[in-house]
């Protein structure tokens, strides 16, 4: 998605909500997974919790994953500064969810301060992740109804989401008969849920791009020149809006 856009000097086409969205929900899971993978003091409070013997479910990947994730998704926030946008801008219905998630993790810091109680802390960001997570899948999937379409959003992406929910799982549930305990799904259960509710979605647009609306599926979504001539009309209706996880 970002060499398509570099390729075509041009954004017209992406959701900006979309992106916004996935930003904030990307840096709180990248709060909540270094922090309970790199302090000694939330781990502990963790194990206070869940039981000394139990393992940390945060693991290197998952930090890295969420690292990633932030960095691509301010690139593409950087791209849509700089490249041609048409008349499309970021609602104000995001900007407002986004604002009520920020002050709700504000809050929560100055509730957790006193208490020292980091673990409920970065909970709280692992909340907003989930939430930030459900919200974002909903514009495509009524968009997708609307035009009967698929065309214009990258199935690719969603095939590798899928993926990459259903491999999240397998490793969950490793790690759980490898300690013998399944307090490894709901002791992370961010983790769990983001998985959870990403395969939800992933079927569904799957179910979307092959079942109900195949017959204007047949050009390649990945082609950038589909792209550049589908991105005004769908600029124009005001329903353009294209996945990238």
């Amino acid at each position: 998605m970002i060499f398509r856009f570099v390729f075509l000097g041009s954004v017209v086409g992406l959701n900006f909500d979309f992106v916004l969205l996935n930003l904030t929900k990307h840096s709180s899971y990248l709060i909540y997974n270094a922090s309970l993978f790199f302090s000694s003091t939330v781990q502990r409070q963790y194990r206070q919790k869940y039981g000394h013997n139990e393992m940390i479910p945060v693991a290197a990947n998952d930090v890295a994953f969420s690292t990633h994730a932030v960095l691509l998704t301010a690139f593409t926030l950087f791209q849509i500064v700089i490249y041609d946008r048409g008349n499309q801008k970021i609602s104000k219905i995001a900007i407002a969810i986004v604002s009520v998630a920020w002050l709700s993790v504000a809050v929560c810091v100055f509730v957790a301060i006193p208490k020292l109680s980091w673990l409920w802390l970065i909970s709280c960001f692992n909340t907003v992740q989930i939430v930030m997570t459900i919200i974002k899948y909903i514009p495509q999937t009524i968009l997708n109804f609307q035009r009967k379409s698929t065309t214009g959003f990258s199935i690719g992406n969603i095939l590798l989401d899928f993926f990459g929910g259903v491999t999240n799982y397998s490793q969950m549930a490793v790690q759980s008969i490898d300690q013998n305990s399944w307090v490894n799904f709901y002791g992370n259960i961010g983790k769990t849920m983001i998985s959870l509710v990403s395969i939800f979605f992933d079927v569904l647009f799957m179910i979307q791009h092959y079942v109900l609306y195949p017959a204007k599926n047949t050009d390649s979504p990945s082609n950038p020149t589909l792209l550049e001539e589908d991105a005004p009309q769908l600029t124009d209706e005001r329903k353009a809006y294209i996945v990238d996880v």
